[in-house]
């Protein structure tokens, strides 16, 4: 995969959120520190996990990233 993560999350971005995507597409983009350039899974649960300044769902983020792997 060579597309970052980052800019397949950036394509739902959206003033209003209505789902989990948008919200999280959002998130990142508010978030400097968030890994941008990153196609590594691990890297980017970690960093939610650990280091993002919000909360976000690690089962939903599992879903966002097998659409990430379909497109």
């Amino acid at each position: 995969m060579n597309r970052p993560f980052y800019t397949f999350l950036m394509k739902y971005r959206a003033p209003i959120e209505v789902d989990d995507v948008t919200r999280l597409a959002n998130l990142a983009f508010r978030d400097p520190l968030f890994p941008k350039h990153s196609s590594d899974f691990e890297e980017i649960s970690s960093y939610l996990e650990t280091h993002a300044p919000f909360y976000f769902n690690l089962t939903l983020f599992d879903e966002i990233w097998e659409k990430y792997l379909e497109n």
